[in-house]
């Protein structure tokens, strides 16, 4: 008999790969939707084994209905409001989906399915501008956002309905991960497709902000590995995921305007609107932990990532052009 998983948000980047990973794993695969999702089907369309379910993290009721007739034996909750930079402009709404929308979900696990595990994404962005080289799971916590003041409400929650409630609860505290299927308004995918929009002539620069700004990034689809082994685990024990390794937004320019041929410093510009109101300057991940636990760690490099990115964002870029230049019929 195959496992069955539900995932929240799953229409985003780490839902599908993750939805992706556990078809190929045999599970049944369920993933929530928002009846009027603002991301649409894009990066699921052609996975075709996934069920849809209608449900949302500010409405407990629609939560413990999805609950009660999906039956899960693991619950992955990659849903939030994401963006760091947004969340300044919404901070309510930010805590209500994130904070107390991950809360939401342990109160219906807990009601109609308490035996099943529970997985909850965390961030790098709980520690903050941190005084230690390297975050690991014993690092203090101080976010600097309302998206990880909200994420370290959700952390807690995760601890508590594991300690309160003998539940199979855990905390990946994930440093940045980016893909071909990051949203476009985050500063690798940014960074990437106007690298390849200014090489095909479509753009003439990129405005960023902190070039100096490090994190530890890696590549979604190694992570959402490390998501599910967490589950396979005998025993709940939060873990940091990351590659252990950091580079600057600087960095990033670099490669990917050298994958297409260009001098970065020739077409990137400086603008203060992109800076953060409190800035997190440098994330590095300790991984022993999750090297230890789960014999894991990541398979792509960061310069494998960026290259991969661009190479997509310019077969997209040539084929929108492609399409936009052909004769109405």
């Amino acid at each position: 008999m195959s496992n069955t998983a539900l995932i929240t948000g799953v229409t985003g980047q780490d839902g599908s790969y993750l939805a992706e990973y556990l078809l190929s794993k045999g599970y049944d695969v369920y993933g929530l939707e928002r009846w009027k999702s603002t991301q649409g089907h894009r990066r699921i369309d052609h996975i075709t084994d996934l069920e849809l379910v209608q449900g949302d993290l500010a409405d407990q009721s629609s939560l413990d209905r999805v609950v009660r007739e999906t039956r899960p034996d693991e619950v992955y909750n990659l849903a939030a409001l994401s963006f760091v930079p947004e969340s300044f402009n919404q901070p309510v709404h930010t805590g209500n989906i994130t904070g107390l929308g991950a809360t939401r979900v342990l109160e219906a696990v807990r009601k109609h399915q308490p035996d099943a595990k529970f997985y909850q994404a965390s961030t790098s962005e709980l520690f903050g501008n941190s005084s230690e080289e390297t975050q690991s799971i014993d690092t203090p916590f101080q976010p600097r956002s309302p998206y990880g003041t909200s994420k370290l409400y959700a952390y807690w929650s995760t601890v508590n309905y594991r300690e309160a409630h003998d539940m199979f609860t855990v905390n990946g505290v994930l440093f940045n991960h980016e893909s071909p299927r990051r949203g476009k308004n985050f500063v690798t995918r940014k960074i990437t497709r106007g690298a390849a929009a200014i090489s095909l002539g479509l753009q003439d620069k990129l405005e960023l902000g902190n070039l100096d700004a490090k994190r530890d990034w890696g590549h979604a689809e190694d992570y959402v590995k490390a998501m599910h082994l967490m589950l396979q685990q005998d025993t709940p024990k939060d873990l940091v995921i990351g590659t252990g390794e950091h580079h600057s937004v600087r960095d990033c320019a670099r490669i990917a305007f050298n994958e297409v041929g260009l001098d970065w410093e020739d077409y990137v510009e400086i603008n203060e609107k992109f800076f953060r109101p409190a800035e997190v300057d440098v994330l590095k991940a300790d991984i022993s932990n999750a090297k230890s636990e789960l014999d894991w760690e990541p398979q792509k490099t960061f310069e494998d990532l960026i290259v991969e990115m661009v190479e997509t964002d310019l077969a997209e870029l040539q084929s929108d052009n492609s399409q936009a230049a052909q004769p109405n019929e």
